[in-house]
């Protein structure tokens, strides 16, 4: 219960947005403890060469806009390039293939001679299972990754086997049909970082609390990646935002209806647009969003010109459901 908006929402971004800090701490010793696991295995030989350097830590939970509860953990474990070579008809479509025999790569390749991205993941999978603390590991519903359940804990890791593009700023990743793909989550997560300073720090929690509010509508769902760079977008946009979270929320929402039936395109510059939402999906959103931003207005003008934090905290509670603090 609060007696102020101010204290509602730190309460609710505490207690149901944000993700726990002590959680937090011991994922990330627990990612730490499961690279050195993998690698031990690229040392010992029942893996591949693994390339250390080439590793790398991406997805919400890496860029700080997870939100409640930790379910997955995504990682980037580098593979030893030497002696491959690829060639592309298009960013999602990588043929990865060997220069001789020599390549570790060799008893690894499809009827074509291609390096196949699936006889990779299941290699991984098949070293993994033996892990100690690890309950099973199997591939990951888009087929980009191998996903290793815990025993001790409630999330997963997905784990992407990738190579480096020597010549250009990007990495190689399964594409989920066997062959590969281009991706480069750092400047993804570069983005996130350098918009957040412009900021002052208010756009990650702006992000979380947003994706909060996408995940609990009674509507089609954007896909957490493209709401996040439509986020962007926005704050990018523009050279400064309120102090207040209600007040850059509701801006965003602003900038969701008006923005929802254009392209919208991935911040690693690859992908092109990825605002693959259905007509109808659209119109959904819109509407929804639509009335939320009124909400959103009349809640703001309830706390700010009226003085009625009761009434504000009311309109609130409609927009993000009865974890929402009461007025006391």
């Amino acid at each position: 219960m609060a007696t102020t908006v101010n204290t509602a929402f730190s309460e609710f971004m505490k207690n149901y947005v944000n993700l726990d800090s002590t959680k937090t701490e011991t994922a990330r010793k627990s990612r730490e403890n499961l690279k050195t696991n993998i690698h031990d295995l690229g040392k010992n030989g029942t893996l591949f060469e693994l390339a250390s350097q080439n590793d790398l830590y991406f997805g919400s939970f890496s860029r700080k806009t997870k939100i409640r509860e930790l379910d997955d953990i995504d990682m980037m474990i580098g593979l030893s390039g030497y002696n491959t070579l690829y060639s592309s008809s298009a960013w999602d479509n990588v043929k990865m293939s060997i220069k001789d025999k020599d390549c570790q790569f060799n008893d690894y390749c499809d009827s074509n001679g291609y390096i196949s991205s699936t006889k990779i993941k299941n290699k991984f999978i098949s070293e993994l299972k033996k892990l100690r603390d690890y309950y099973k590991a199997e591939l990951h519903s888009r087929g980009e990754a191998v996903t290793l359940e815990l025993l001790s804990y409630d999330w997963t890791f997905d784990i992407v086997p990738c190579f480096k593009c020597s010549e250009q700023d990007k990495y190689i990743i399964p594409n989920g049909k066997g062959h590969w793909k281009f991706t480069n989550p750092r400047i993804e997560q570069e983005r996130v970082t350098r918009i957040n300073q412009k900021h002052g720090g208010k756009v990650l929690d702006t992000i979380r609390l947003v994706k909060y509010w996408n995940r609990k509508g009674k509507m089609p769902t954007m896909v957490s990646y493209v709401l996040e760079t439509m986020i962007l977008d926005y704050f990018d946009s523009i050279a400064k935002t309120p102090d207040w979270i209600e007040q850059r929320f509701r801006d965003v929402l602003c900038y969701i209806k008006n923005n929802i039936w254009n392209a919208i395109y991935d911040s690693k510059g690859i992908e092109g647009d990825i605002n693959t939402l259905s007509y109808n999906e659209k119109y959904s959103i819109q509407v929804r969003t639509t009335n939320d931003y009124n909400k959103a207005c009349n809640a703001i003008s309830a706390e700010v010109s009226e003085n009625n934090q009761q009434k504000a905290i009311n309109i609130w509670r409609d927009i993000f459901g009865s974890d929402f603090p009461r007025y006391e």
